[in-house]
């Protein structure tokens, strides 16, 4: 948390707020906010760019400008915050404020400190460094069972571990995983070498209906309520959630309990009856 559904509801705020805004000044706190470059050339770099445009990939925010790009990891609790100006209450574990041109504060706020902001020039290595390692973007490219299937031949793991595997899908985390395994009727548990065509067909079906439908309800917020978008909104998608939290609740398919177990090193939730 924050996943793909939460990361690109923040990436469309900041698209229709942000671009065409010049950043003139940039305040770093936290020490651990901005750690791949020294804290002042970040600052440096950053102040005095204009936003050009703002992209995505998986979970990476790519802030476009007119000479590089910003890129933030959300991570655990990492989240932005754009708010009017100075005057507005500071949230606490503020960590970064960028003011941009019209006055307005573009803050980062992360409790557990493992979110962070980087700025790459042009023709720089890191962006491709980190970036380079993500498989396809589980929203916008392209994951028909022609592509899917070879990366999950290719792989001999469960479904989740395959899912949650940034290097072969990028975005997937563990709330989604589990809602994608039981859309598509698949136990998390499955191993991957195990996947009949037609599962993969319908494995490729629940992963872009549920990042689309997750997308559309702008992201999921849970009890603790850590995700918030940039206007400080929650996402509705929780309410929808079949299996994900629901260990003990009966299917909302077919009444059965649904059973919690432990995959890949996470928790997992599944319905006996309706996933195999």
């Amino acid at each position: 948390m924050p996943e793909l559904p939460e990361v690109e509801t923040v990436r469309s705020g900041l698209a229709a707020t942000v671009v065409g805004r010049t950043v003139v000044a940039v305040r770093v706190t936290g020490p651990r906010t901005v750690r791949r470059q020294p804290v002042r050339r970040f600052a440096a770099r950053l102040t005095g760019r204009r936003v050009t445009a703002v992209g995505r990939h998986g979970k990476y925010l790519l802030v476009g400008t007119d000479r590089g790009t910003l890129v933030i990891h959300l991570r655990m609790t990492g989240r932005l915050a754009l708010v009017d100006g100075p005057q507005a209450p500071r949230a606490p574990h503020t960590h970064a404020i960028l003011t941009l041109d019209d006055g307005r504060e573009l803050r980062f706020v992360d409790p557990r400190t493992f979110g962070e902001l980087f700025f790459c020039l042009p023709g720089e290595p890191l962006l491709g460094q980190v970036t380079g390692r993500l498989g396809p973007d589980a929203l916008v490219d392209e994951l028909g069972p022609e592509v899917l299937g070879p990366l999950v031949v290719r792989r001999r793991t469960t479904l989740k571990g395959l899912l949650l595997d940034q290097r072969v899908i990028a975005g997937v985390g563990n709330i989604y995983a589990d809602e994608i395994c039981f859309a598509a009727g698949l136990r998390p548990d499955r191993r991957t070498e195990s996947l009949r065509p037609d599962e993969v067909v319908r494995l490729s079906a629940a992963l872009a209906a549920v990042m689309e439908r997750a997308v559309a309800a702008g992201g999921s917020s849970l009890g603790d309520g850590s995700y918030r978008d940039l206007f400080d909104s929650p996402g509705a998608f929780q309410v929808e959630h079949a299996v994900y939290g629901r260990a003990g609740e009966p299917c909302r398919v077919c009444g059965t309990a649904v059973a919690g177990t432990r995959v890949a090193g996470r928790s997992a939730h599944y319905c006996p009856r309706c996933q195999s």
